[in-house]
């Protein structure tokens, strides 16, 4: 995070979205696949348990940064959506392209406008830390998934959709693990800046 006063202030929070449901009725697209990450995820009770009591206890909330044409979002922001819904966190969804000054605050590498990116805060709206992008896991399990996309053709067509939908399969195959590691993180990071 930058040095200074955030954008994000308490007031500007709540200006985001309410709601997982109140984000799908806002995006323009692949509704069908954050739908089924939602979906599909059923988070470990025991992360949830910690992070319920880290709620209770520090007033830990938080907020989410993405757009719906990002592949990393369709797979991350259901899970903050999901561990929001189950641990009692309020969570609120913010477009990054309709908030280009909140995304500024939180690049990824201080260069990167990296999405899904969720930050979090205690009851006082001190900055406790934020998440970017996916967990290790699915960073070191992308680079060999990435070498299916060498293979597809740089022109579109049947070779390329191929290729492309090979790679997708590849990915909600490995989706389960991320999602898993995603809520992890959120719990290791509230506990190390909880400390």
């Amino acid at each position: 995070m930058t040095s200074g006063t955030s954008v994000v202030t308490p007031e500007r929070y709540k200006t985001g979205l309410g709601s997982f449901a109140e984000w799908m009725d806002a995006i323009g697209q692949r509704k069908y696949e954050f739908q089924r990450h939602y979906d599909e995820y059923t988070p470990d009770p025991a992360d949830i348990a910690k992070l319920k009591a880290l709620v209770e206890r520090h007033g830990v909330h938080a907020f989410v940064i993405g757009e719906d044409w990002c592949p990393d979002v369709w797979r991350g922001l259901p899970v903050a959506a999901k561990v929001a819904k189950q641990s009692g966190m309020e969570m609120r969804y913010f477009m990054r392209d309709q908030n280009k000054d909140i995304m500024a605050e939180f690049l990824n590498q201080g260069e990167f406008e990296s999405i899904p990116t969720v930050v979090f805060y205690d009851r006082d709206h001190r900055y406790l830390g934020h998440f970017i992008e996916r967990p290790m896991l699915a960073n070191e399990e992308m680079v060999p998934l990435r070498k299916i996309l060498e293979e597809a053709p740089k022109e579109d067509g049947p070779e390329r959709q191929a290729v492309m939908d090979r790679y997708r399969a590849a990915t909600w195959d490995a989706a389960p693990a991320w999602r898993h590691a995603t809520l992890k993180e959120f719990v290791a990071l509230l506990e190390r800046a909880l400390a």
